[in-house]
């Protein structure tokens, strides 16, 4: 019979998949069939329990990809999928509308994603996206009118306005995995879009109504927040999800994209993934994937805006993009228990989303393990002022914190990306002084996870001090990340001020910090010193060189940062740190070899003035008799009574603030790709991907960083 079925047999009962293998070739097959054809009823009107093997699929994709430009039957599938939608709207579950929707989607999506694939134009004309000239237009459907616009409009409504439930649970998530693939046209382009970049569905959906986008937006988020679940009505109760029941069209839906599979599964981790929603995965994809898009605006455009005083121009190198609205509106996502009788609110020109924020935070806690909800967490509390405010003033800061630096504890089995995203949201939470204060007073009974001690009773700040500087002392080691390096640093400068009551083993792994970074930069002064010159003063060495005193300078200054913050404990909040005292006390040998050091003095002289005044009374009290460390920190939390701070040095406070690069959208579409490819929601042609590079042969074990080393493992190698 081969590729694509040939017509049903005459005479006797039409069996149902004889039909359907007829109904496909037809559909991928040279004849075009009018829009308003009573074709596009019956395959439509299919069973949904039918079966056809992958291969099948495949060969039925590329016999519509020879013959889609003369037929139009993409874009025929995707109006009817349009007007499905629009019938559901106007009627109630259930009814055959729902049934006939969900075919036109599982259909049209295995061959928009083969089409999109397969694309070689930068402006996707192999989609054919509009119909023949001569082609009779129904009274429902203007000529004028782009199928694009007809689906995206269609789409949307419908995800924003029907509720979740038993009878739409399918359809309602069969939609948004369409919306993914509609916006696959990203991955065979470059991250930043420029003025002639094309994306005919996302470029629609960035025109929306504003209404239409408010209401996206919050049932995605009410999605992911209440990740409902239901048990199938009897309608699609035949439905079955396992491999070897997979139902023709959906199995069409579901895997159109099995056929070549994309081994990015190093992407992303699966330890500590929550228990799997389908439609909350899917919400969350699809609100990332707008949220994180950038739209080039053309020059057009620009001149108009221009010529009507709405436009102030960038520099002429710089691309300008239009405003994102999806992304306006998670930014300015209200809390349903706030701001109703605010007029400042109330007063805003655009409407508002409003959504429980404890219910937020409580999901994003649960969930925030996984990657995608790491990348929600970013957006709200970088974008949304008013979240970020609700965030800080949490009493339960370790429902947020204590995923964050799991996955930092983690880090040999995380992404890089994952590392980083975490440090950025710690650095912008650190930037609120109250935060620093008040992550102190969580008292943690014990951390689980923590292997190389048990930490019983220690407080949340000292287990964020502590998993920071495991995560230097690990880059030092292993990695060798700049940016990874001062980013730790940073958040550790501006918790330094408001430390209260740090451990005696975070005490003693900062003084280790300062002591590993020494030694460090006793290596590299040394390898300085020893570089020779010739006779007119060129270096020898070369690139080598050049390096060696590159990193010569960066441990310099990671060197300062580690005494700027320790000057800021003793300067700040030294009553309230004794162990830090006790500790710097125990070895305040390592301090000695820089304390006439051009670049280091001034950083020490307040350290020795704490050093001066315990010294001094430690030993006036000091006996030989019955002498224990628990006595000498006794002695020190006496004498803390009576430091006054005398003869200190109030040196400048460190304070440091994260700023988005000038285009994130080259960093974020990528990475939002990659999670959705990595976990299977849709996979694509790998040799079709420009987004980003891919290495197909690479295996995972290949992309997994090395084991994370034990202190005493770095300790010896320092």
């Amino acid at each position: 019979m081969g590729g694509v079925a040939s017509s049903p047999r005459l005479g006797g009962e039409v069996r149902p998949l004889e039909m359907a293998e007829y109904l496909i070739g037809e559909f991928v097959g040279e004849k075009s069939f009018p829009l308003a054809s009573d074709y596009w009823q019956k395959l439509l009107e299919l069973p949904l329990d039918l079966r056809w093997r992958s291969d099948r699929v495949l060969h039925a994709c590329q016999h519509l990809a020879m013959n889609n430009h003369s037929t139009r039957h993409l874009a025929k599938i995707l109006i009817h999928v349009a007007w499905c939608l629009q019938e559901c709207l106007s009627v109630s579950w259930p009814s055959p509308a729902f049934s006939r929707a969900l075919n036109a989607l599982c259909i049209s999506s295995v061959f928009l994603k083969y089409l999109i694939e397969q694309s070689k134009s930068d402006n996707f004309e192999e989609l054919y996206l509009c119909l023949d000239e001569t082609e009779p237009i129904p009274e429902n459907f203007s000529k004028g009118e782009q199928v694009e616009s007809l689906v995206i409009r269609s789409v949307f409504k419908f995800v924003g306005t029907v509720d979740v439930s038993s009878g739409t649970y399918l359809l309602h998530e069969q939609l948004l995995n369409f919306v993914v693939i509609t916006m696959s046209t990203q991955l065979l382009s470059g991250p930043s879009p420029g003025p002639s970049d094309i994306h005919p569905f996302i470029d629609e959906a960035m025109i929306l109504e504003s209404t239409v986008v408010n209401l996206v937006v919050l049932k995605l988020l009410m999605n992911y927040i209440t990740r409902p679940r239901f048990v199938l009505s009897n309608a699609f109760s035949q439905l079955s999800f396992e491999e070897n029941e997979t139902s023709l069209l959906l199995r069409v839906g579901f895997a159109a994209a099995s056929l070549m599979r994309l081994p990015l599964n190093y992407l992303v981790s699966s330890n500590g993934e929550a228990l799997r929603n389908p439609l909350a995965e899917a919400s969350l994809n699809v609100l990332l994937l707008l949220c994180n898009y950038r739209r080039s605006v053309s020059e057009k455009y620009i001149q108009d805006l221009m010529d009507n005083n709405d436009f102030k121009p960038s520099k002429k190198e710089e691309t300008c993009f239009s405003e994102n609205p999806f992304l306006r509106a998670l930014e300015n996502v209200q809390d349903t228990e706030f701001g109703r009788n605010n007029p400042e609110v109330n007063a805003c020109s655009f409407p508002l989303v409003r959504i429980p924020f404890a219910s937020l935070f409580d999901s994003l806690g649960m969930y925030l393990a996984d990657e995608s909800s790491l990348l929600l967490l970013y957006l709200l509390v970088h974008g949304n002022p008013i979240f970020l405010e609700y965030t800080l003033v949490r009493t339960d800061a370790d429902t947020l914190l204590m995923p964050m630096l799991e996955t930092l504890y983690n880090a040999p089995e995380k992404t890089p990306n994952h590392i980083y995203m975490v440090l950025v949201i710690l650095l912008i939470l650190s930037q609120d002084p109250g935060f620093c204060a008040n992550i102190h007073k969580v008292i943690l009974p014990n951390i689980s996870w923590y292997m190389e001690r048990r930490l019983n009773q220690a407080s949340l700040g000292s287990l964020m001090v502590v998993v920071l500087i495991r995560t230097v002392r690990y880059n030092l080691s292993k990695m060798q990340d700049v940016y990874l390096l001062t980013s730790c640093l940073a958040i550790l400068a501006n918790m330094a001020p408001h430390a209260q009551r740090l451990s005696s083993y975070t005490s003693q792994r900062l003084i280790s910090l300062f002591y590993m970074l020494s030694r460090k930069y006793n290596k590299l002064a040394e390898i300085e010193n020893a570089k020779t010159t010739t006779a007119d003063g060129n270096r020898i060495g070369g690139n080598s060189d050049n390096d060696t005193s590159v990193d010569f300078h960066i441990c310099t200054d990671f060197l300062r940062h580690v005494l700027e913050i320790l000057n800021a404990i003793l300067t700040y909040t030294l009553p309230r740190n004794p162990e830090v005292v006790y500790a710097i006390m125990q070895r305040q040998e390592v301090f000695l070899p820089y304390r006439n050091h051009p670049r280091f003095s001034e950083l020490l002289e307040n350290i020795y003035t704490v050093l001066d005044f315990f010294n001094r009374r430690v030993d006036a009290d000091k006996t030989e008799r019955d002498w224990s460390v628990e006595k000498a920190l006794q002695l020190i939390i006496h004498h803390t009574r009576s430091w006054r701070g005398v003869g200190m040095k109030l040196l400048s406070q460190l304070h440091f603030t994260y700023e988005e690069e000038k285009h994130p959208e080259e960093f974020f579409i990528p990475y939002v790709w990659q999670l959705i490819l990595s976990k299977g929601h849709i996979s694509f042609n790998p040799d079709s991907i420009q987004l980003f590079p891919v290495v197909v042969d690479d295996t995972t074990e290949q992309k997994k960083l090395q084991r994370l080393p034990s202190d005493e493992d770095v300790y010896n190698e320092y």
